[in-house]
């Protein structure tokens, strides 16, 4: 019998190039924009021109007082962190199930990192959280994985319960909702990444947002200093007489990228709604697949769908790995892989044997072993990640014309296709 599967020699579904989908859609008026603030300046000290114009429309747009550009999502993280005044002897709550910058800056300011495991959806479940508060406990902090928000007001919740600080990475999030709120709103604190193949993208650039003035003022303090610190914190506020040197850091935007993003933002919204569109199709078609799971977020709900994780179950699928899967989609055309740097921190030696990358950690530093968080390994082992469109309705079908041709002739990725 002739193969049936372009792993084994058939016509594979696809033959575009990858990657299917550029990020971010650069239009003529993006392209414009970028030209513009070239023309105009490509170095911004202060709180002017693009930069105040972006912060005041993503302030608008998240619904919080204070937004600040960096230089990265990691780079606010660490503005984030470093502005809650955490230091040795301070813990902090963090998913187990995340991209490493979630945690690693906590490492530079000498916090640690308690890792708690996961919820089905991969975030930060409650109920582990608080089961690791202990008196040291100073913060909880939460990563909206993929795009599919966390049980945020539950968290929000807890955090208040116990007087703690809750901070949102909402790198993957970014216009996502949970009951008409936008996420980064919920935290005391929230950072996003604008890196390139992100919701708001800026190339390059991250958001730091908060209500609270002695937060913005830390975080201001933080990376951005001088003629930014001496014009926005008050003259008899304590830390204005650092406002020159701030601690030494410089994690600005750069302008270009701040351009780039600012003419995305008015955008977001649609780009977001189209994804939810093409991801319901692509759940609703796919939860008929014997052995496969889709995410389920609640109905009050609204995800950035920053990527589809889908879960792949051997047992319920002849047996079949999840690598076989992956390998026969990717052989079909499909631009899906198994997640690699955003996986369960303990996989990672900064986490399981940290003192080579950072010798000073003080005495009791947590160190984690690999397989330490049985639902963050199991999800992670089991996941095929898949890209969203917004606005390509046809490449969504080609996709599930893939999947369900090598559901039809799965035989032929079993070891032993006679069994």
């Amino acid at each position: 019998m002739s193969p049936q599967l372009a792993l084994n020699g058939a016509t594979p579904v696809l033959n575009r190039p990858l990657p299917h989908l550029a990020w971010p859609p650069i239009k003529p008026a993006t392209t414009a924009a970028v030209i513009a603030q070239l023309a105009t300046t490509v170095s911004i000290p202060d709180r002017s021109g693009i930069i105040a114009e972006l912060e005041d429309k993503l302030a608008a747009y998240f619904g919080v007082r204070h937004a600040v550009l960096t230089s990265s999502g990691t780079a606010a993280l660490h503005s984030a962190y470093a502005a809650l005044g955490l230091h040795d002897g301070h813990e902090v709550l963090a998913p187990a199930y995340t991209f490493h910058a979630t945690a690693s800056p906590l490492f530079h300011l000498r916090a640690s990192p308690v890792l708690v495991d996961c919820d089905p959806l991969g975030n930060l479940d409650p109920d582990a959280a608080e089961a690791a508060i202990t008196p040291r406990t100073r913060a909880i902090a939460v990563t909206h994985l993929w795009g599919v928000p966390a049980q945020i007001e539950r968290l929000r919740a807890l955090a208040d319960r116990y007087g703690l600080a809750l901070i949102e990475d909402a790198s993957h999030a970014a216009g996502a909702t949970v009951s008409g709120r936008k996420v980064g709103s919920f935290g005391d604190l929230a950072a996003i990444s604008m890196n390139g193949p992100k919701p708001l993208s800026a190339g390059e650039g991250g958001i730091v947002l908060t209500n609270d003035d002695e937060l913005y003022y830390r975080v201001l303090l933080h990376g951005q200093y001088n003629k930014r610190c001496r014009a926005e914190i008050p003259a008899e506020h304590p830390l204005h007489r650092y406002a020159v040197t701030g601690t030494g850091l410089k994690l600005r935007i750069h302008p270009l990228a701040a351009a780039l993003a600012a003419e995305q933002l008015p955008r977001l919204d649609d780009y977001l709604a189209g994804r939810r569109t093409l991801a319901e199709k692509m759940r609703a078609r796919l939860r008929g697949l014997a052995g496969l799971t889709v995410p389920e977020p609640p109905n009050d709900v609204a995800p950035s769908w920053y990527a589809l994780a889908i879960q792949h179950h051997p047992e319920q699928c002849d047996g079949i790995p999840t690598h076989r899967v992956v390998e026969a989609l990717q052989a079909e055309g499909v631009d899906v892989d198994q997640p690699g740097s955003t996986r369960p921190l303990s996989d990672h030696p900064l986490f399981n044997a940290p003192n080579p990358a950072f010798p000073n950690l003080p005495e009791g530093w947590p160190r984690y072993r690999p397989g330490q968080f049985p639902i963050a390994d199991a999800l992670h082992r089991h996941t095929l990640k898949l890209p969203v469109p917004h606005d390509d309705d046809a490449l969504t079908e080609d996709y599930l014309t893939a999947f369900t041709k090598i559901w039809t002739h799965r035989h032929e990725l079993k070891e032993d296709p006679t069994a």
